[in-house]
């Protein structure tokens, strides 16, 4: 592979054609914020705005700020993003709210904490960005709620019997993985390290050597396996995803046994999440091959391959596991060929299981200014070191 050619392309599809895409489409000029439901030439077909979505797009103009170059145009997106959000966006004690009207009025309560967590990324890189004390502040005082929820994440909210079956789910520990790297220069150096330990631990249980190492979304809380739905459900994406956070902290920790160890669970669930007659990693999966209670479980997903790519190439950058470069150009080729758009920028998000388009839009309740650009922006990063090592 011509890594400096690759590289390139990664980029340009990056500041050329995405990048733009949602500065143009989705800034909301008359009350702040952004539109994420955009059609397919970029036209708002709903204006509801999702908090953690607005979150991503804050923090994606900050961080690209922060790490690629100081452009003012993406400064005064991620502010004004921010403002409505502060503004708007929680109950006044950094309670955050899932979802508002266009101008700002709560629709759905703050049950679902991952509005919480990108708050927290969005404020924390804004931070950075812009030295503003109150974002800090915003940024540590909403990471404290996050906390604080850890054993019963939605509260009141949860739909669940609190004694029948309790749950623990691998999306907290592993959006914590990443959410503590973020915010790292915000809190104090023993906590911060005491969360990583927790975070690797607690991710660490849902990988199941019992199932030859595969990761499942949900576990008991005593740590076991449940036969339900829940307890057999598999979600390849989602664990390729953490395994790239894993490998970052293995990295700053300087632990190569989590980089390897991290490495081998990526390529172990794009092994069993690949589509052997059709190609794409599929969306849900059942570790007994029952059939999965979701109905999309079938579909192809722009952030599972586009998270696979990620974890792919840096699991070859930090092993030289070729492996891993093999299953890199793999997807690549299925992703490039399927997910982008060739007439209008920015990519597809639903594909059905022959890899057909099912949903044309670029943004929804969902999908928003994240996975394309991040992954765009990772694998470019990462395509770059390996271009200077060639």
């Amino acid at each position: 592979m011509d890594f400096k050619s690759t590289a390139s392309l990664y980029r340009s599809e990056l500041l050329d054609s995405v990048l733009p895409f949602w500065l143009e489409k989705s800034q909301d000029y008359e009350y702040g914020g952004y539109f994420s439901c955009l059609n397919r030439d970029g036209s708002v077909y709903d204006t509801d705005k999702f908090i953690w979505l607005q979150g991503r797009e804050v923090w994606m103009f900050a961080m690209l700020y922060n790490k690629v170059k100081h452009c003012p145009e993406w400064l005064q997106a991620a502010v004004q993003g921010a403002e409505f959000l502060k503004k708007y966006g929680h109950d006044g004690e950094y309670n955050w709210y899932f979802s508002l009207t266009r101008d700002g009025r709560p629709i759905v309560d703050p049950y679902n904490i991952f509005s919480y967590t990108f708050a927290t990324m969005a404020f924390g890189q804004l931070a950075i960005a812009t030295g503003n004390e109150e974002y800090a502040s915003i940024a540590k005082l909403t990471f404290d709620k996050i906390l604080s929820k850890i054993d019963n994440p939605k509260g009141r909210w949860s739909k669940l019997h609190p004694s029948t079956r309790p749950l623990k789910n691998f999306a907290l520990p592993m959006i914590l993985c990443n959410l503590a790297l973020e915010i790292q220069d915000l809190i104090d150096k023993d906590f911060l390290q005491n969360t990583i330990d927790t975070c690797i631990s607690e991710v660490n249980q849902f990988v199941r050597p019992e199932l030859d190492g595969l990761v499942v979304e949900n576990i008991a809380t005593d740590g076991s396996l449940v036969d339900c739905f829940e307890g057999r459900h598999i979600n390849p994406g989602h664990s390729i995803e953490a395994m790239w956070f894993m490998m970052d902290l293995g990295v700053r920790l300087e632990r190569p046994d989590i980089i390897e160890s991290s490495k081998d669970t990526t390529l172990r669930m794009a092994e069993y999440g690949w589509d052997k007659e059709y190609g794409g990693i599929f969306y849900f999966m059942d570790f007994k091959g029952y059939p999965p209670q979701e109905l999309e479980w079938d579909q192809k997903l722009w952030w599972v391959h586009i998270e696979t790519l990620i974890s792919m190439l840096k699991g070859y950058y930090l092993t030289g596991d070729h492996r891993c470069l093999e299953w890199f150009e793999k997807v690549h080729d299925y992703t490039w060929n399927h997910f982008r758009d060739k007439e209008y920028p920015e990519w597809f998000g639903y594909l059905n299981r022959r890899g057909e388009v099912l949903l044309p839009l670029k943004g929804g309740k969902w999908k928003g200014c994240f996975h394309v650009p991040r992954g765009l922006y990772q694998c470019w990063q990462v395509l770059d070191r390996l271009s200077a090592n060639q």
